[in-house]
């Protein structure tokens, strides 16, 4: 398998490199390493032996016997894998020892005239843009003006169009005006003036048989009539105006008999409520009488109450401190708190005695306090003066360590400083040439 792989990928390489010469020959141009590798590559097109020596087989099935390749080509193959390998070094070479390509990356010299450039065309846009919103403004206050004329040249047409319909096309000058007078029955002649009117013939039916001729006299009668049927009213209307009046009045006197009912009513009201308050007034006065006495009755007792308190107390025995009202009924050495009053001189001198023991107690304990100090200060001024002395021990021991290091470094420094001289003058004596730093720097990898 691994054989087969190898097999498949030089042959893979061969038909790329056939492929790319076949490309550059049709263009015509191409370095001299190229050439050389291309023409290589024209003459071995076939792939190359195995490392085993061994013929390779295709995969399509062709006759092994095509691809048998002898040194010659291998060796070629081999060269111009070498020339490919050398040229792709030289190219990768001048990339990287490029220090401005190498840092910068690009042309930055380009990159700033493209940005000046661009900025320049923006400022040109901007202006022009700026010019073309400007001449924009200026052309639309033009067409407004335009439109507002164009508005008043419209009103003053059209008011001149309704003057002079109003004045020389009114509607009564017309010619066929009388066909369409709104007004025109009214100013034609009647149909039929009297009885005697000549037009009225029998052709004109304007005249007949049982009309009433005397309608103006008939008019006259029925006007009367009618003025006598509004007087027979406008009496009654007056008879009913008396009536409505006799009967406000009545209205008005038995209003003013009840109003009069009512005011007495309310004054026998008025009275009545206060002698309600006259006696309630009368009530309160002796409730309030009576409360005072109360209240003066009930202070007389307490006074008497508080008299007989303080004689009590000044009596009893609380306030003259009698020590057997404090003895508790639960044994002659407990009192009862509330009761007691202090404790009698035999107490209080055996509490004296007590606490000068607990004084001389106090300054024995203290005496021998002072002593055990005494003591320890003695023995930390001992140990203090002990500890001096191993302090200068020590110091002295350290002066005497450091002395010995001192020599064996001044020792040690002239050794290293013989060496040194040795080296510099016994060894160290072939400087490298110029020809060792050129070395240095040849290659990418």
């Amino acid at each position: 398998m691994d054989r087969e792989r190898e097999r498949l990928r030089a042959l893979r390489v061969i038909i790329k490199a056939s492929r790319e010469s076949a490309r550059v020959l049709e263009r015509g141009r191409g370095s001299s390493l190229e050439g050389a590798w291309l023409a290589s590559l024209s003459n071995s097109v076939l792939l190359s032996p195995s490392r085993s020596g061994e013929e390779l087989r295709l995969p399509f099935g062709a006759s092994s016997a095509m691809y048998k390749l002898d040194h010659n080509r291998q060796d070629l193959a081999e060269a111009s894998r070498l020339q490919r390998r050398r040229h792709e070094e030289l190219r990768r070479q001048s990339r990287l020892f490029d220090a401005r390509a190498r840092t910068i990356g690009i042309d930055k010299e380009a990159l700033d005239t493209q940005i000046k450039d661009r900025k320049i065309q923006e400022a040109t846009q901007k202006a022009r843009d700026e010019a073309i919103a400007s001449e924009m403004k200026q052309n639309d206050k033009i067409l407004c003006m335009l439109d507002e004329r164009q508005k008043k040249d419209t009103q003053v047409l059209n008011k001149a169009l309704n003057e002079f319909r109003q004045n020389y096309q009114r509607q009564e000058t017309r010619r066929e005006f009388d066909l369409s007078d709104p007004q025109g029955l009214k100013k034609d002649t009647p149909a039929r003036l009297a009885d005697s009117d000549p037009r009225c013939t029998i052709s004109g039916l304007q005249k007949f048989m049982g009309e009433d001729l005397n309608s103006q006299n008939r008019w006259k009668f029925q006007q009367e009539q009618t003025r006598e049927w509004l007087l027979e009213q406008h009496k009654d209307w007056q008879n009913a105006l008396a009536d409505k009046k006799h009967a406000d009045d009545l209205d008005d006197k038995h209003r003013i008999e009840h109003d009069q009912k009512v005011m007495n009513l309310q004054r026998i009201e008025e009275e009545t409520r206060r002698a309600i308050c006259v006696a309630t007034n009368e009530f309160n006065k002796a409730l309030a009488a009576e409360s005072k006495e109360k209240r003066l009755l009930e202070k007389q007792h307490e006074k008497e109450a508080n008299v007989a308190e303080i004689s009590n107390l000044l009596k009893g025995d609380l306030l003259s401190e009698n020590p057997q009202q404090a003895v508790s009924s639960f044994g002659a050495h407990r009192v009862i708190p509330d009761r007691w009053k202090g404790m009698n001189q035999d107490q209080l001198k055996e509490i004296h005695d007590i606490q000068m023991q607990q004084v001389l107690e106090k300054l024995r304990l203290d005496e021998e306090e002072r002593q055990r100090n005494a003591e320890w200060d003695r023995k930390r001024i001992q140990t203090a003066r002990a500890e001096i002395l191993c302090e200068r021990q020590q110091q002295r021991q350290n002066r005497a360590l450091r002395r010995e290091l001192d020599n064996a470094n001044a020792q040690l420094s002239q050794e290293q400083k013989a060496r040194q001289t040795y080296l510099d003058e016994e060894v160290y004596t072939n400087f490298p040439s110029g020809q060792y730093y050129t070395q240095f720097n040849t290659t990418s990898r």
